[in-house]
């Protein structure tokens, strides 16, 4: 992946790039300050990763792509980083096994930090005589350093779920107040020719580019997100029991992980799904937020037994592209959050932020699509084979990261990310 080529900065431009380098660089070590060495190298499955290996990855990121290649004299903090904390870069040699990253017991988490440091000193010793390259590089590392702080909490919450003691290692947040969202209202989205993919206002990931022309068939949206109450509606109907609502590789998931409910959902004495285990621990479901924590598999089950079907990635971002991405639940500082009730209102709401919504689309290349030249190039391309898109961040997206031509994506079993669903239906 590349970075959008950026035009020569001027001195307020280039000082507004540091502001933001600085602010990503805080809000990491935000969300990981109360963790201790242990809670930040333990790994609970080789999907996910201990939270210094992400402190330590995004700045490898810096140091490699940046330091490294553009900044003369420049001396590795510790030259076995570049084998323990690559992630996928094959251009970049060997590395450590993604499910190998909980054995770190060294580097201490100390050492880490000091990595950090380490790196942004020369960071901002270098700035005045960086090239453009090294500045657009900068602006991509801080877009990749966003996306591990949603990994972060992803990750932990996972890990702390997993733990004996389920102990949460956020603070509990205050009870939200009670909503009761309006009945599902279809929204008709527009139909013939519609253009999709970065609209070159603003940085985007390769994977968004280019820009193209697709075909919209007559079609409707969900007004708004799916709920806890309708999921469980779902779930005492049988929906997890039934194959006729199911994939044939959903079915086989279902069964052979004889999965029941949403994943961090627990049964109360009487059978009922009543509790939801959270970045703050275990609480009691708020009935009328947007489920999430669900796979592909799971949503499309769902959409069938409602009578409805996924959107496509072309018909989610249709009707997005005139809303304003910074407007909804996003991470803004450290410390738990949740997905919120819809408030109601007129028209198609909670498209951005609360939960990631996933497509019926696979997370294939555009049309003209070309990745970049070298290791960057590595970044999205390679993975364009069997995961499906998921649009509008969660509540654990830094806030301003996303927008309507933004494609996340993962695999259909996958269920730690924060995703959630919108119905859509052929008209």
């Amino acid at each position: 992946m590349t970075a959008k080529k950026l035009p020569v900065l001027a001195p307020g431009v280039l000082d507004a790039l540091l502001d933001r380098f600085n602010r990503v660089r805080a809000l990491t070590d935000g969300l990981c300050a109360s963790l201790s060495d242990a809670e930040a190298t333990v790994q609970s499955m080789p999907d996910a990763s201990p939270a210094k290996w992400h402190l330590a990855h995004s700045t490898w990121f810096f140091e490699t792509f940046v330091l490294r290649d553009h900044v003369s004299g420049y001396k590795p903090f510790d030259a076995s980083y570049a084998y323990l904390f690559n992630s996928y870069y094959e251009a970049e040699g060997e590395r450590l096994a993604r499910a190998s990253r909980g054995l770190l017991i060294r580097p201490s988490l100390e050492n880490v930090y000091a990595y950090r440091q380490y790196v942004d000193a020369h960071i901002r010793d270098a700035w005045g005589s960086l090239p453009q390259r090294a500045r657009e590089l900068i602006e991509l590392g801080c877009h990749h350093e966003e996306q591990h702080q949603e990994l972060i909490l992803m990750d932990l919450q996972h890990l702390t779920y997993s733990s004996p003691l389920q102990a949460p290692l956020f603070v509990r947040t205050p009870t939200q107040p009670v909503v009761v969202p309006s009945p599902l209202r279809w929204v008709v989205g527009r139909e013939g020719p519609a253009e999709m993919g970065d609209d070159a206002k603003g940085f985007a990931f390769d994977s968004e580019r280019p820009r193209h022309t697709t075909w919209l068939s007559p079609h409707a949206l969900a007004d708004r997100l799916v709920t806890n109450r309708e999921w469980r509606q779902f779930i005492e109907d049988g929906g997890y029991q039934q194959s006729k609502y199911w994939l044939s590789d959903g079915w086989a998931w279902v069964r052979s992980q004889q999965i029941e409910a949403p994943l961090y959902w627990r049964r109360d004495e009487e059978d009922r799904w009543v509790q939801r285990f959270g970045l703050d621990g275990w609480a009691d479901l708020v009935l009328d937020a947007p489920v999430t924590n669900v796979s592909y598999y799971e949503a499309d089950a769902y959409a069938r037994w409602a009578g409805a079907r996924l959107p496509t990635e072309a018909e989610w971002e249709s009707a997005a592209q005139h809303h304003n991405a910074q407007a909804g639940v996003f991470l803004d500082k450290a410390g738990a959050v949740h997905p919120m009730p819809d408030h109601g209102g007129q028209g198609i709401r909670q498209l951005f932020g609360d939960v990631w919504e996933w497509t019926a689309s696979a997370f294939s290349p555009y049309p003209g699509f070309q990745p970049a030249t070298g290791a960057v190039g590595e970044y999205n391309g390679k993975f364009m084979s069997g995961q499906f898109v998921l649009k509008g961040g969660s509540f654990a997206t830094p806030r301003g990261h996303v927008r309507a031509s933004y494609r996340n994506f993962f695999y259909p079993q996958q269920r730690w990310q924060f995703a959630g669903v919108r119905l859509a239906r052929s008209q």
